[in-house]
C-alpha cells in the first residue's frame, strides 16, 4: 500500500518513494496552449505541488528524470510529450518572503535569485555573453545586485539562458502573493507593489525570450496594481468555469482514494468535513485535509475527523475579521455558523489594501477557501455558506478564542459591579459580554446557565444547589467569609418585552425561597441577590432588595 503523501510538495520526491498520487498531469495540455497563466486557490490545495510537476515536465535540465511521467495520463498524449524537457525553466517560490521590511524582502529576493542559478552556473562565464550580461549574472549570483537590477533578474537570466540553449524560456512562479500580504501587513505595499511590477512586467510582457510564463497563488491581485499591461495574461480563479479538476480532489478521486485504502465505509464522514467546495461547476474536496484524514485513519489509534485545514498557517483572515470587526460582521459571520447564506457581491480582483473594506471581505473569503458559493445569482452576485465542517470549526474556534479572550477582561468588573451593586454598570457589562458571544442557538435557560457558569469559572460556585424553600441557579462565594457572595437566579424570557417583568420575578424568587438565608446560614456575612433574565442576546439585571 502507497504511502500518503501529508506536506510532500517536490514531485520528483512524491514519485521516486512512491507516495499516493493523484494525477493531475493533465494540467499540461492546458499549460502548453497559454502564454501568460495565472492560476489562484486557497492555501494547500496543490499549487506547489502542480508548479513542481510542470517544471519536471518542461525543464531541459531535468531529462533525466522524465522517467517520472512514464504511466501517467500525459505519457498518452503524443502531442504534449513534444514539449517534454525542452525549455530553459525558471522555478521559483516566493513562499518566505515574509519580513517585515522592505529591506530584508529584498536581500530574500536576492537570495531567491542567487540560488536560481546554482542550478544554472554552467552558464555563468559563456563567452556569447556581452560584459554587461557577464556581470549582471555574476551580480545576482554573488546577491550584490541592486533594487533596479534585481527587478529585471528574471528578464535578464532568460535573455542569457535563450542564449545558451537556443530556445525559449518557461517561468514557474510560486505563491506570487505572499510578499504582497506581508508588505501590506508591515505597512510598505506600495514600494513592493511598484517592485513586483517591475519584475513582472519585465520578465512576462516585455521579454523576447519567453515561451510562458505559468504563477500560482491564493489571490488575484487586481490588474491596475500589478498587472499593468499585460495583456496576453490569463488569469483563472474558482470563479471560472473551467479548468478546475487539477486543483483539489474531485469526487471520483476521492471515491477511489478510498477505495484504495479499504475506506469506503467513510465516505459520508470525507462530504461532511472536506468537501463543500465549488470550483466553477466542479464540486472540489480540500486534498490536504483528505490526505491527512487517510493517513490517521490507517496510523492512528485516535482518528476522528478535525480540522487539519486549521493547524496549517494563513488563518489570519478569519482570526483578524473576528477580532477586529464590526457588530454587523459579527452577525452575519453567526448567520453562517447556523448554517444560514449570505448574498454578497464579489470581487475577482482585489488588491490587498481593499482587505479591510466590509464590501470585499466576503471577496477574501470565497477566494481564500473560508467559503463557497451556493447559488450564482449573476453579475457577480452569489448565495455564500460555510463549505464544510472543518471550515465550520475554524469560524467557531476562533469565535470562542476571542470571546474568551474578551470575557477575562471583562469578567471581573463584571463580578466586582454585582458585589457593590451596581446594576447599571453590570447591565452594561453582561450585555456587552452576551452580545460578543455566539451559540445563542439553543435560547434555552439551561444555555444562559451555563453560560454564566463559564463567565465565572475560576471561582468558587455552588450550582443548582438544594436551599431552604427551593432550588437556586447560581451561588458564587468569596474567599473570605466577611466578604459578598453572590446568588442568582436566571430566566429565559419569550421576548425582549418580558425581560424586565422576567429579571423581576427571578429577584422575587430569590426573596421568597429564602435562598440568601441558606448563604448566610452557612456562615457568610453578606449576600446579594440578583435575578438574570435572557433573551437570545439581551438581558436584563435586577437587584434583590433589602
Amino acid at each position: 500500500m502507497k504511502l500518503i503523501p501529508t506536506g510532500i510538495e517536490n514531485f520528483k520526491e512524491l514519485i521516486d518513494k512512491d507516495y499516493y498520487y493523484v494525477d493531475k498531469t493533465n494540467l499540461i495540455v492546458n499549460i502548453i496552449n497559454e502564454k501568460v497563466v495565472l492560476y489562484t486557490r486557497p492555501r494547500r490545495f496543490g499549487k506547489t505541488l502542480n508548479m513542481s510537476m510542470l517544471y519536471y515536465f518542461f525543464s531541459i535540465k531535468e531529462k533525466k528524470n522524465s522517467y517520472l511521467f512514464n504511466h501517467l495520463n500525459i505519457s498518452k498524449n503524443i502531442d504534449a510529450l513534444k514539449h517534454q524537457n525542452k525549455y530553459p525553466t525558471i522555478f521559483i517560490s516566493l513562499k518566505d518572503m515574509k519580513v517585515p521590511s522592505m529591506e530584508n524582502q529584498l536581500l530574500n529576493f536576492s537570495s531567491i535569485i542567487a540560488r536560481l542559478l546554482d542550478q544554472f552556473e554552467d552558464i555563468l562565464d559563456y563567452d556569447i555573453f556581452n560584459d554587461r550580461e557577464k556581470t549582471l549574472l555574476n551580480k545576482y549570483h554573488m546577491g550584490i545586485a541592486s533594487k533596479n537590477e534585481l527587478a529585471e533578474s528574471l528578464l535578464n537570466i532568460s535573455i542569457c539562458l535563450e542564449k545558451y540553449y537556443h530556445q525559449k524560456v518557461i517561468i514557474l512562479i510560486d505563491e506570487y502573493d505572499v510578499p504582497l500580504q506581508s508588505a501590506y501587513q508591515n505597512n510598505y505595499y506600495d514600494e513592493m507593489v511598484d517592485f513586483l511590477r517591475s519584475v513582472f512586467s519585465s520578465a512576462l510582457k516585455t521579454n523576447d525570450a519567453l515561451e510562458k510564463g505559468i504563477m500560482a497563488g491564493c489571490l488575484r491581485i487586481s490588474k491596475e496594481s500589478i498587472f499593468t499591461g499585460l495583456n496576453n495574461f490569463k488569469a483563472y480563479s474558482i470563479l471560472y468555469k473551467s479548468k478546475n479538476e487539477y486543483f483539489g480532489f474531485t469526487k471520483k478521486e476521492i471515491l477511489q482514494l478510498l477505495k484504495d485504502y479499504n475506506l469506503t465505509d467513510y465516505v459520508d464522514e470525507v462530504k461532511e468535513w472536506y468537501d463543500g467546495y465549488l470550483f466553477g461547476n466542479i464540486e472540489i474536496y480540500n486534498p490536504w485535509s483528505t490526505l491527512m484524514y487517510v493517513d490517521c485513519k490507517l496510523n492512528s489509534s485516535d482518528n476522528k475527523p478535525i480540522s487539519f485545514w486549521a493547524n496549517t498557517s494563513g488563518n489570519d483572515l478569519v482570526v483578524n475579521y473576528i477580532q477586529n470587526g464590526s457588530d454587523e460582521l459579527h452577525e452575519e459571520f453567526e448567520q453562517l455558523i447556523q448554517g444560514k447564506s449570505l448574498t454578497k457581491y464579489i470581487k475577482p480582483e482585489l488588491t490587498y489594501r481593499e482587505m479591510d473594506n466590509i464590501n470585499n471581505i466576503y471577496s477574501f473569503l470565497l477566494l481564500t477557501g473560508y467559503l463557497k458559493i451556493k447559488e450564482d445569482l449573476g453579475e457577480n452576485k452569489y448565495k455564500l455558506i460555510i463549505p464544510n465542517k472543518e471550515v465550520y470549526e475554524i469560524y467557531k474556534q476562533t469565535f470562542m478564542s476571542y470571546f474568551e479572550d474578551y470575557t477575562f477582561v471583562r469578567k471581573e468588573n463584571l463580578y466586582q459591579s454585582l458585589v457593590k451593586g451596581d446594576v447599571d454598570h453590570a447591565n452594561e457589562i453582561l450585555g456587552d459580554i452576551l452580545s460578543r458571544s455566539i451559540s445563542y442557538f439553543d435560547n434555552e435557560e439551561s444555555f444562559y446557565h451555563g453560560f454564566l457558569l463559564g463567565l465565572f469559572s475560576g471561582k468558587k460556585i455552588k450550582s443548582n444547589r438544594e436551599a431552604m424553600h427551593g432550588r437556586f441557579d447560581l451561588c458564587i462565594l468569596p474567599k473570605q467569609i466577611f466578604h459578598t457572595a453572590l446568588v442568582l437566579e436566571c430566566k429565559h424570557s419569550k421576548s425582549v418585552k418580558d425581560l424586565i417583568k422576567d429579571a423581576s420575578e427571578g429577584a422575587q424568587q430569590i426573596i421568597d425561597h429564602k435562598y440568601e438565608e441558606e448563604i448566610i446560614n452557612d456562615g457568610y456575612l453578606h449576600v446579594k441577590g440578583y435575578g438574570i433574565s435572557f433573551y437570545m442576546k439581551y438581558c436584563y439585571i435586577v437587584k434583590v432588595q433589602a
